[in-house]
C-alpha cells in the first residue's frame, strides 16, 4: 500500500480523502493541517491528524504527500519546502507561473532526492494532456478552451472581497455561438469576450450600495473587466439552496488540417462535466499521487509534470490488465 498524507483539509482534501478511500493500492496514513488539530474532524476513522509542523518528523513512515492548498500563497512556498522531504504532488494552477515553481520545485526535489509532480488536476492537468495529444496529432491547426458552465473559486473570492458584499458564486460560461463554431471547423478568432461570460450572484449586506458593488464586479481588472458580466442579487438563502455546490467542467477543442494540400479537416475534442470540481481534481491527483511514487521507487528525482508520468503509472491496473481491457 502506497502510505499517502494529504496536507490541507478542505475541499480539495476532501476531496483526495474520498480518492484514497476507493483506491486498492494506496491507504490515508495521515492528515497535516495549520489548524488546531484536536478540533479536526475528517470523514476516514482511525487515520491521525498532525500539525503541519509536524511533518518532518512524520515523513519517515511516509511515501508521498498530497498538497491541497492554494496556488495564491501557499503551493509556492510549501510545495518546495516539503519536495525537500519527501515525494510530493499539488496543484498549482497560475498558468503564468508555472515555469518558476517547476524550476523552484526542482531544485528542492533534487536536493532532497525525492520526486516532485507540479501544476496537476484538469486543467493545467488533463486539458494539457489533450493539447498535447491533439497538437501531436495535427500540427497544423488550432487549440481553443472553453471553461464551464462553473463556478470559479477564485473570482467568487475577489467578488466577496468588495466592502459590502456578504457572499457570492460568479460562474464562467461557454458562449455557446463560439463553441459551436470552433465545433464546426471554421477556426475563428476569438477575443476574450468572444469565449465566455460571466454570471454573478451576490449576497449583499444589508443597507449596501447594490450599484456600487456592481460597478465593483464589471469593472474588476484580470477578473471582470473583459468579459460581459451579469449581476443578480439574491438572499442568502438563495445562494445555500441554489448555488451551494460546486460544479464545473469545459473542452479543449483542436481544429486542423491533414492530407497533401490541407484538404481534409478533422476535430479532436475532450470535454468534462463535472458534478464537483474539488472531488474531481481530488481524484486526479490521487492518481498522480500514486504515478509520482512509482516514478521515486524507479529512481527519479527532481520536478515533473503531467506531460513527464506514462499514463500506465497513473492505473492501480497491472500493465497485462491495461492492454487486455483498455488497449
Amino acid at each position: 500500500m502506497i502510505r499517502t498524507a494529504i496536507v490541507g483539509y478542505g475541499n480539495l482534501g476532501r476531496g483526495v480523502e474520498a480518492a484514497l478511500a476507493g483506491a486498492p493500492d494506496m491507504e490515508l496514513a495521515a492528515v497535516f493541517t495549520r489548524r488546531d488539530p484536536q478540533k479536526l474532524r475528517i470523514k476516514m476513522p482511525g487515520v491521525p491528524v498532525y500539525a503541519y509542523s509536524e511533518l518532518a518528523e512524520k515523513a519517515a513512515d511516509l511515501d508521498v504527500v498530497v498538497l491541497c492548498g492554494g496556488s495564491a500563497t501557499d503551493l509556492p512556498v510549501m510545495t518546495p519546502e516539503i519536495a525537500k522531504i519527501i515525494t510530493v504532488v499539488d496543484s498549482f494552477d497560475t498558468h503564468a507561473h508555472i515555469p518558476e515553481h517547476f524550476a523552484a520545485v526542482d531544485a528542492a526535489a533534487k536536493e532532497g532526492g525525492n520526486l516532485a509532480v507540479i501544476s496537476t488536476g484538469w486543467d493545467p492537468g488533463l486539458f494539457s494532456v489533450a493539447r498535447l495529444y491533439a497538437n501531436a496529432a495535427l500540427p497544423n491547426g488550432r487549440d481553443y478552451t472553453f471553461w464551464g458552465r462553473g463556478v470559479s473559486q477564485g473570482h467568487s473570492d475577489a467578488i466577496r472581497r468588495i466592502p459590502g458584499v456578504l457572499d457570492a458564486r460568479q460562474y464562467t460560461v461557454p458562449v455557446e455561438e463560439a463553441v459551436q463554431r470552433v465545433r464546426n471547423g471554421e477556426d475563428p478568432v476569438l477575443t476574450t469576450r468572444q469565449k465566455h461570460t460571466r454570471e454573478c450572484y451576490v449576497v449583499a449586506c444589508e443597507g449596501a450600495d447594490r450599484e456600487a458593488i456592481r460597478q465593483a464586479i464589471v469593472t474588476m481588472p484580470n477578473y471582470f473587466d473583459e468579459y460581459d458580466t451579469t449581476v443578480t442579487f439574491i438572499t442568502e438563502e438563495e445562494l445555500l439552496r441554489d448555488h451551494a455546490g460546486l460544479p464545473h467542467g469545459g473542452s479543449v477543442i483542436r481544429s486542423g488540417c491533414t492530407g497533401q494540400n490541407g484538404e481534409y479537416r478533422n476535430t479532436v475534442e475532450f470535454s468534462l462535466k463535472l458534478d464537483s470540481n474539488p472531488f474531481f481534481t481530488g481524484s486526479v491527483l490521487t492518481a498522480c499521487a500514486r504515478a509520482a511514487y512509482k516514478m521515486h521507487q524507479a529512481g527519479g528525482t527532481g520536478a515533473r509534470t503531467i506531460f513527464d508520468i506514462p499514463p500506465a503509472y497513473l492505473s492501480s491496473a497491472s500493465p497485462e490488465e491495461l492492454r487486455a481491457h483498455l488497449l
